[in-house]
């Protein structure tokens, strides 16, 4: 009688919460296609803040309907196991864009991918959860998991500026770092709660990171719906140049500071340099700068440094005969040969071994 009696009310309960979990994982999708399709404005890093949801919704669609039915086909398990091998990246890349102002996808963030992507489809293929749920349960979702943890303590390092705002009493946070401090600490909350269930902790049900990942969410969307303008969450800095070329004045100014540290400095010679690099040394936002490179000098980062860097090896050819045109691509800060041999021809409209027969017979 009594299990008759409360079945029906237990059964509401169970219910709801698959509901509610399953319209979390729903809406997550749908607010990724958001941020790829719909934003009025196309910043790298609201594109890195879909993907980390929509890896995140298939990783939660997966907990959700395990939990309520645990007699799904396996391929479901892989899927959402896979899709956790991306959640930590895409969070430190959406971080990384926006602290950074970036605007183009790094090459190395490409190879990354690739290879994560390369990684998780030849282990899906050679070895199926359907067949091999022991090393998928014992050994590659430990792995999976220590992977997430990585790029979490990683991600910490992107915004530690922001995370030493908080215990300052003098700086406030803008909108964008409190935005960025919130999907940040979502994220490391639904890593905990999966995590704890991973190790079993007894008070800790495995539906806990869904529930958590959908009030996370629900509280992104308010922050959406509640902004009437939300262009100035995706980069970290407020862009003083927007809608507009910088005067000529300002020009000149930013011109000459350019010129500056990129001949005194041979900032060029860096063949790592970032433009973040080079936008502290000329005291503007990385935004700023590739803004100013583009819509006033005609030109992005990699063209404007290559530009010094080509310049300086002609110089090199014409003075100094007895190095490699290989060496001299190293010494100018390119970091390999084709690179070197590609942007002196695009720049110069002749290859450096045309260029230096030439110089020789003057």
């Amino acid at each position: 009688m009594n299990d008759h009696h409360y079945s029906p009310y237990m059964n509401v309960g169970k219910e709801l919460l698959f509901f509610f979990s399953a319209l979390g994982a729903f809406n997550g999708l749908i607010l990724s296609l958001y941020f790829f399709l719909f934003t009025r404005k196309k910043y790298l890093s609201s594109y890195f803040l879909g993907a980390l949801l929509l890896v995140l919704s298939v990783r939660i669609g997966k907990s959700v309907f395990v939990y309520f039915d645990g007699h799904l086909p396996k391929i479901y398990l892989q899927i959402g196991l896979s899709a956790c091998f991306f959640i930590g990246p895409f969070l430190y890349c959406f971080l990384k864009s926006a602290v950074m102002g970036l605007e183009r996808i790094p090459e190395s963030w490409k190879w990354m991918m690739a290879s994560l992507f390369l990684l998780v489809l030849i282990t899906g293929i050679g070895y199926p959860y359907e067949n091999y749920s022991w090393l998928w349960n014992q050994y590659l979702s430990k792995i999976i998991y220590l992977q997430w943890f990585i790029y979490i303590v990683i991600s910490t390092f992107v915004i530690k500026g922001i995370l030493k705002k908080i215990f300052s009493k003098v700086q406030q946070l803008n909108p964008a770092e409190n935005w960025l401090l919130m999907i940040f600490f979502g994220n490391v909350v639904i890593f905990i709660t999966f995590f704890l269930s991973l190790i079993r902790a007894p008070f800790m049900s495995y539906i806990s990171g869904s529930i958590g990942f959908s009030l996370i969410l629900y509280l992104i969307i308010s922050v959406l719906l509640y902004r009437k303008k939300t262009d100035d969450l995706f980069l970290l800095s407020p862009n003083k140049y927007s809608g507009k070329k910088v005067n000529d004045d300002e020009v000149g100014i930013l011109l000459g500071k350019l010129e500056k540290v990129m001949r005194q400095q041979a900032m060029y010679r860096n063949p790592d340099l970032k433009l973040s690099d080079l936008s502290k040394g000329v005291n503007v936002s990385s935004h700023q700068l590739s803004q100013f490179l583009n819509d006033n000098l005609g030109k992005n980062f990699t063209t404007f440094v290559n530009e010094f860097r080509i310049n300086e090896a002609c110089s090199i050819i014409s003075t100094d005969h007895r190095l490699t045109l290989e060496s001299i691509g190293y010494e100018v800060g390119f970091n390999s040969k084709s690179t070197f041999f590609a942007a002196f021809k695009k720049l110069k409209g002749t290859t450096p071994f045309s260029y230096q027969q030439h110089t020789l017979q003057k």
